[in-house]
């Protein structure tokens, strides 16, 4: 029952700051600042002069909006200021508004937590607005931007009412299957149900049911059940695309020491992110910078280089640079240009040399081009034959030859590893998602296993499985997942 207000507009000084509020004392807390009786109409911007409802004094003048609910973010009444946005002018507003009583600063992720108490989005769509409020990147925009809109929830609702259907047909054969005055056909008249999460069960179930026959009179509710355990493996099986494309593609620099890795970081980051030395194992510990190739989020690493060090520091940042490299999405395999050989087979075998066989996909970079007699014309062609050797490019990290076609061969790996994000089926996003689809895609499974031993037993796996879809979307057991979802929303959103 008590109202919040927040900077919605982010801080720092600006031209306009937006002052937000929600909650039953918008509407008096509007009246107060601005002196006027009544509030402007819904959702038209007024020119007003905000004032200190102690002092009187003018602190702004400014455009105020009015969004009585339920037609407004939060669903609750809603009001905001927008005020010119110095230091000064926001602080006096947010005294005057925490002068006021019943209102108080709204706590981190607050408005879209009311959102979604109710109703106005779900689980995955609040997800998906504090994905948009931290997108860098344009595919990340896209991807944030269509979860926030609802399509991941709508995938998972339609399957959440998927199975509501077949559970219920299902529950109709058990309680029913005794009374000899029902029809057959219940099972298999499963189309054009349009019933919904938390919904009543429709009156199909109510005007026909199964007679008392095997269980194999169930095989609508199978093929139900067999054709969403395969959308699900097909969902949960998207190589991680959505997962990588909001947190970022972790990369790593591997290569030797002394051919360039640290400068490749810095001639890519533009910044002399890292220390570049002519001595061999200048680096010891990894180096990280997050960019944007293509439109795609990078987090790339420079490591040590990786040799049989003798040094117990050079070791440590081996050991380290070895462990990126097990758990990266892409590397950037780094070879002096000059050192290797120039056919495809001797340069598959210098990598081969480096690179572990269970390493991720990877981008070769031939460093030091600068520094080929005859411009490196063979090794030139190699590098565009294909296999053996992954995506290849020769690079002056020196004078910079060869940056272009790098940037290049970076966006294609990351739009593989990505996907486009506004193509297909939406991505999966959060690590949650995956955990409770794996747990509903497992209890699917054993829905098989049951169902020739105990439709009972059978139609509380059909429970469970439902009960994991709405854990994603918060329609069911919400209470210890929000403080995690909303936490590191900023103030004010």
């Amino acid at each position: 029952g008590d109202t919040i207000f927040a900077v919605s507009s982010g801080h720092g000084r600006c031209g306009v700051a937006v002052i937000r509020t929600s909650g039953p004392g918008s509407r008096g807390a509007l009246q107060s600042l601005t002196g006027h009786p009544e509030p402007p109409p819904p959702r038209v911007l007024a020119l007003r002069r905000i004032c200190d409802p102690t002092t009187a004094e003018t602190l702004d003048r400014g455009l105020v909006v009015w969004f009585p609910g339920p037609r407004s973010f939060t669903g609750e009444d809603c009001a905001e200021l927008h005020v010119h946005g110095g230091p000064a002018v926001v602080s006096g507003v947010l005294r005057a508004l925490g002068s006021l009583p019943g209102l108080r600063p709204a706590e981190p992720g607050e408005f879209t937590r009311r959102a979604f108490r109710r109703g106005k989005l779900d689980l995955t769509a609040a997800e998906g607005l504090g994905d948009l409020i931290r997108a860098e990147t344009e595919a990340q925009r896209r991807q944030a931007l269509r979860q926030m809109e609802g399509e991941l929830g709508r995938l998972y609702q339609r399957w959440s009412e998927t199975l509501t259907q077949a559970l219920a047909h299902l529950e109709a054969y058990i309680d029913f299957s005794e009374d000899d005055n029902v029809e057959e056909e219940v099972l298999s008249q499963g189309a054009g149900w349009q019933g919904g999460l938390g919904h009543p069960v429709p009156a199909v179930v109510c005007v026909c049911v199964p007679p008392a026959t095997s269980p194999r009179s169930l095989p609508a509710v199978d093929a139900t059940v067999r054709a969403l355990v395969q959308e699900v493996g097909a969902h949960l099986r998207d190589g991680r695309r959505g997962e990588l494309l909001r947190g970022g593609v972790h990369a790593v620099i591997a290569g030797p020491p002394n051919v360039g890795k640290s400068s490749l970081l810095n001639l890519l980051c533009q910044r002399p992110a890292a220390i570049v030395s002519p001595v061999a194992g200048t680096t010891r510990d990894v180096v990280e910078v997050a960019l944007n190739v293509g439109g795609y989020p990078l987090v790339l690493s420079d490591t040590a280089g990786l040799r049989d060090a003798t040094d117990p520091v050079e070791q440590e940042g081996v050991s380290r640079a070895r462990d990126r490299l097990r758990q990266a999405d892409l590397v950037l395999a780094v070879l002096d240009a000059a050192a290797v050989p120039a056919e495809p087979a001797g340069l598959g075998a210098a990598l081969g040399s480096l690179l572990p066989p269970t390493a991720p996909p990877c981008v070769l970079v031939l460093n030091k081009a600068d520094l080929l007699r005859g411009g490196g014309g063979a090794l030139r062609d190699a590098c565009t034959r294909g296999d053996p050797l992954p995506p290849a490019t020769l690079l002056s990290c020196k004078t910079g030859e060869g940056l272009e076609h790098l940037l290049e061969l970076l966006a294609r790996q990351l739009a593989r590893l990505c996907g486009d994000p506004l193509a297909g089926s939406p991505g999966l996003t959060q690590s949650r998602h995956s955990l409770h689809l794996g747990d509903c895609a497992a209890a699917l499974a054993r829905y098989g296993r049951e169902r020739r031993r105990d439709l009972g037993l059978a139609a509380e796996q059909l429970r469970l499985a439902r009960r994991h879809l709405g854990r994603i979307t918060g329609h069911v057991g919400t209470e210890d997942v929000l403080d995690i979802i909303f936490r590191d929303f900023c103030v004010g959103k």
